[in-house]
């Protein structure tokens, strides 16, 4: 690949990795910087920043948050205010193309916890039955890269929330981080995150540890977060700092994917169904990226009629060359590859995307960055995956979130939070 080819994206990927593997071989560290966007169809007001004090060294906003619609049709966002305190904002219930309002912000009681907002680590919001309102959050530790899953729960539709508790057993000042959260179709809540205990418990040999990577732990909870069972390990080997992807099968049952680390060091995606106490764990993504640190960069995952739509970052050998991209694919209900079905998306500097589905249409979504300048990109496809169309969506200077997209039924939007406010762009297919 040219080096004009590489730039500018490529590079800074690169540049990333590198400092990974000269600070830590297998460190985690703060996510690949965010970047730009704005001016979009329904907007929200990020909460009002206080005055600003003199530092060496500004730090990059943590604008990471979540969204979903309501059981009545509002979108709910929640993340961080410039103070680093824990949000909610909701909005009218509205349609599709009418006019978006929004409530003010509302502050939740948090007991004074520390909250990572930034990137792939990001606050969660989960609506469940019964006016089950869910808030889970990763709160930092002193050491670096350490953490605890941290949870509110509300039982009247979000009017008041309890005080945050821990969501695992272990306690603990090691990695548990990166959490994801979803109910079955039993109503049993899943909780799964990457954790650390294994790492610290295995040997040093040669001067390093000789536990790859770190490990994805789950537990459950059958009365919608008022207590949950054992932390239960899910798979060693995980990759130490990407999200991991839930989605529900059409048995009913929930599927866990995340970036695993496969011998000897290859960065490809494992994938998991959550239905019983060792899940049995298969192979998703075969780029075969074998790179000494964790790229940030985790997988997306929506359900069909009859498996799941995938997508995720890799750099995948392509006859003579590496060639680096988000790509998409379909996998069966066990996760494996759909043959036929892998596609690269049509831009190559697209990252951090995300993929969401109802029946045969499916909407991939992504930023793309070019110099100062983010673009926020869909494509869509109304017959299940087989062809797509490419669309833009916004564009804009400055800090942004990734984006996030939310669901209720057929409706499916684009939520997108900058420095100065929260764009929602309904998919239109």
């Amino acid at each position: 690949m040219s080096p004009r080819r590489m730039m500018p994206w490529m590079v800074r990927l690169l540049a990333a990795l590198m400092s990974l593997a000269c600070a830590q071989a297998l460190a985690q560290s703060n996510p690949m910087p965010q970047h730009a966007a704005a001016g979009a169809a329904a907007v929200a007001p990020v909460p009002a920043a206080a005055a600003s004090k003199p530092v060496a060294r500004k730090p990059r906003p943590q604008l990471g948050i979540s969204a979903a619609f309501a059981p009545d049709g509002a979108l709910w966002t929640v993340g961080l205010d410039a103070q680093g305190k824990l949000f909610v904002q909701r909005s009218t219930a509205f349609s599709v193309g009418a006019a978006l309002a929004w409530e003010a912000p509302r502050l939740l009681d948090t007991d004074g916890d520390p909250i990572s907002a930034d990137g792939e680590n990001h606050p969660k919001l989960l609506f469940g039955p019964n006016a089950i309102v869910l808030i889970a959050y990763t709160k930092p530790l002193a050491k670096p890269n350490t953490g605890y899953v941290r949870m509110l729960r509300s039982i009247d539709g979000g009017r008041t929330f309890s005080r945050p508790f821990t969501v695992h057993a272990d306690r603990q000042e090691l990695t548990h981080r990166f959490e994801s959260i979803a109910f079955d179709a039993k109503g049993v809540l899943h909780a799964i995150w990457i954790d650390k205990r294994d790492l610290e418990a295995a040997p040093i040999v040669g001067g390093r540890s000789s536990y790859r990577g770190a490990a994805i732990y789950r537990n459950e909870s059958a009365d919608a977060g008022l207590s949950f069972g054992p932390d239960t390990k899910v798979a060693d080997h995980s990759c130490e700092c990407c999200r991991i992807a839930l989605g529900l099968g059409p048995d009913g049952v929930l599927r866990a994917m995340w970036r695993h680390v496969f011998e000897p060091n290859v960065r490809d995606h494992a994938f998991a169904a959550l239905d019983t106490p060792l899940a049995s764990v298969g192979r998703a993504t075969f780029d075969e990226w074998r790179v000494d640190g964790c790229p940030h960069h985790g997988p997306g995952l929506a359900a069909s009629a009859d498996g799941f739509h995938a997508v995720w970052f890799g750099i995948r050998q392509e006859g003579a060359n590496q060639v680096p991209g988000v790509r998409y694919t379909r996998l069966t209900a066990d996760g494996s590859p759909v043959q036929g079905t892998l596609q690269r998306l049509p831009d190559e500097r697209a990252e951090h995307a995300s993929v969401a589905a109802n029946g045969n249409r499916v909407a991939v979504v992504w930023r793309s960055v070019d110099g100062m300048t983010t673009t926020l990109k869909a494509w869509l496809s109304a017959d299940g995956g087989r062809s797509f169309q490419l669309r833009q969506l916004a564009q804009a200077q400055g800090e942004n979130d990734f984006p996030r997209l939310a669901q209720l039924g057929a409706r499916i939007a684009v939520v997108w939070r900058t420095n100065n406010e929260v764009q929602v762009h309904d998919i239109q297919f």
